[in-house]
């Protein structure tokens, strides 16, 4: 994946972290475009989930699902919005930004959905000096990421819907469906905003976040919904949190060894909370948190950066077990005790068992850096 283009930025948006693959997808891309898309849909799909454009090589950047991918992006084609579901951490927002960038070339007109989300943080605000001086005009204006979306024929991405307040919500459906922006306060043609082609909404929710809004019929109808499931094979999470924990940690100039064993037993201990269930048919009792991939990278990344400036600059089944509870144990003090029988039972059991027997007694040693209870 190209790095960002400047090193004061913390983290690159997708046009400018992959620049150079969109660029050589732009330019071998011979297959039919939608009207106002910078790439046809099959070139769109490579940029999500991998390949080649010309002799250039495209990498994966969406482990999961990719028939999901491709419903996504003809929804996207066709006159419907797209509502991507899930629990946390399933990388529903990295799905939002992939394709946004690929399809207008902007991943930035985007709406934080939250309790505070007000409607013209959504649609069009104004410049009150103007307002107070000149009354209703354009040039009094401040467009939202809907005005600037539907004026530039892009992609805007809402965040979290479900936890704006439901009146906020159903500002959306005239937008989604006549593809209209009615602005009461201007006469004429200046208060009609009408969608470029283009224009469409990729939406996230959260399943399990508390505070969400049920949406209303009337806006559901206009979406087409896809659940973005948590990974469940091994080998695929383990190279995706080995990748994105190496970007963040080359991203700090951290040079550190993660090694695929000790990832591994990283991952497939999330694998084991998130499901309840050990490949060994072992049942677990599950945190009340999350246990998402998501926070298997933050995880990895935080014993990466612990191996860095406290050890000899190599990944240790000890520091991901140090960093563990700070992505399980968040405020409730069962949590804690879940976490503490896996320790004792799971990660006892497979001690000395299979090859990366020596590793999970390590990780059964290291259950004395879990706070007390």
């Amino acid at each position: 994946m190209t790095r960002s283009p400047s090193p004061d930025v913390l983290r690159a948006v997708a046009e400018q972290r992959c620049a150079d693959e969109l660029a050589a997808l732009r330019s071998s891309d011979a297959g039919p475009r939608p009207p106002g898309w910078l790439l046809s849909p099959r070139a769109v799909r490579t940029f999500v989930c991998g390949g080649k454009a010309g002799k250039v090589a495209i990498p994966r950047k969406f482990y999961g699902d990719d028939a999901l991918v491709e419903r996504a992006i003809v929804t996207l084609a066709g006159n419907r919005g797209l509502l991507l579901v899930g629990e946390p951490g399933t990388a529903k927002s990295l799905l939002s930004e992939l394709l946004a960038a690929a399809i207008s070339g902007d991943s930035t007109v985007v709406v934080q959905g939250s309790a505070a989300t007000t409607e013209d943080q959504i649609q069009y605000a104004w410049n009150y000096a103007l307002l107070l001086s000149e009354g209703p005009s354009e040039r009094a204006l401040v467009p939202g990421p809907f005005h600037r979306a539907m004026t530039g024929g892009k992609l805007v991405r809402f965040e979290e819907i479900t936890r704006c307040a439901p009146e906020v919500q159903d500002t959306l459906v005239g937008v989604l469906s006549e593809k209209l922006l009615a602005i009461a306060e201007l006469e004429g043609a200046a208060g009609l905003v009408q969608a470029r082609p283009g224009f469409n909404v990729i939406a996230t929710a959260n399943l399990r976040d508390r505070g969400v809004h049920e949406m209303s019929a009337a806006l559901k109808r206009r979406f087409n919904f896809e659940t973005v499931r948590p990974l469940d094979d091994l080998d695929q999470e383990v190279e995706l949190v080995r990748r994105e924990a190496g970007l963040g940690l080359a991203a700090q100039g951290a040079d550190v060894a993660l090694g695929e064993d000790v990832v591994a037993v990283l991952v497939e201990a999330f694998q084991d909370l998130r499901s309840g269930m050990t490949r060994e048919g072992t049942a677990v009792d599950r945190p009340s948190t999350v246990v998402s991939t998501a926070e298997a990278v933050s995880v990895c990344l935080s014993a990466g950066l612990d191996a860095y400036y406290y050890g000899d600059g190599a990944l240790t089944v000890d520091g991901v077990a140090r960093h563990l509870a700070g992505a399980v144990f968040k405020d409730q003090r069962d949590d804690l005790t879940k976490l503490r029988h896996y320790f004792q039972s799971v990660a006892r059991a497979r001690a000395g068992r299979g090859a990366r027997g020596k590793l999970w007694k390590q990780f059964h040693e290291a259950r004395r850096h879990l706070p007390a209870e």
